[in-house]
């Protein structure tokens, strides 16, 4: 699936309410619930990066947990979206950027990044925009990352989905803690990752290059 079509789809969906039943589905508040537990790993966030925003529904759980929230997402409808749900919050930086291309000298202590990264080309862009989140990972910091599994990704019409991408993230990262969300609807089957950015294992990477 392109890029452009990718868009379209996207933009089709967030012209309704209350888009991919983010606020009424229950399986969807638990996967949240879930998120939001391994987003408090480190107890209190300094500054977090959100990717992909959707229609606000985990921003607004997540930002009063954080001194700083920036929120990067590659439509503007769900940036305006989410900003309005959470009633502009003074200490929310709103970015309509791609992945792939935000970029800042900044380092944060937690990253969360779901059902965002499948919406990529390819494997190969999922791999930069991997490493391109790594890179601005604090050391010690959390990434908390979910995704429909491969099988369903596919099924989709996408590249890969949760077991690729967590293989790329295990290159520099270290898995914590991994949930399986699941019920007897075949989209609704997902992996929860919560990794750790270590020293030790960047130290140990660097050496073995």
């Amino acid at each position: 699936m392109t890029v452009y079509k990718n868009h379209q789809l996207l933009e089709r969906e967030l012209a309704v309410d209350d888009p991919w039943h983010l606020d009424s589905s229950a399986f969807e508040q638990e996967r949240y619930a879930q998120m939001l537990r391994m987003s408090s790993c480190n107890g209190g966030v300094e500054h977090a990066l959100e990717v992909g925003c959707a229609a606000g529904a985990f921003t607004e759980m997540l930002a009063p947990r954080c001194q700083r929230l920036t929120v990067v997402d590659v439509m503007p409808q769900a940036i305006e979206r989410a900003r309005l749900r959470t009633g502009h919050r003074s200490h929310i930086n709103w970015i309509t950027c791609n992945i792939q291309q935000f970029s800042t000298t900044e380092k944060f202590d937690l990253i969360v990044v779901a059902e965002v990264l499948y919406y990529l080309n390819d494997v190969s862009e999922m791999h930069a925009a991997v490493r391109n989140l790594v890179s601005m990972l604090a050391p010690d910091g959390a990434l908390v990352f979910g995704s429909a599994r491969d099988a369903t990704c596919r099924h989709w019409g996408h590249a890969a989905g949760a077991e690729t991408v967590i293989s790329l993230f295990k290159e520099s990262l270290l898995e914590v803690e991994r949930l399986h969300c699941q019920t007897t609807s075949v989209n609704e089957d997902c992996l929860l990752v919560l990794f750790r950015k270590s020293g030790q294992l960047l130290k140990h990477s660097i050496i073995g290059h």
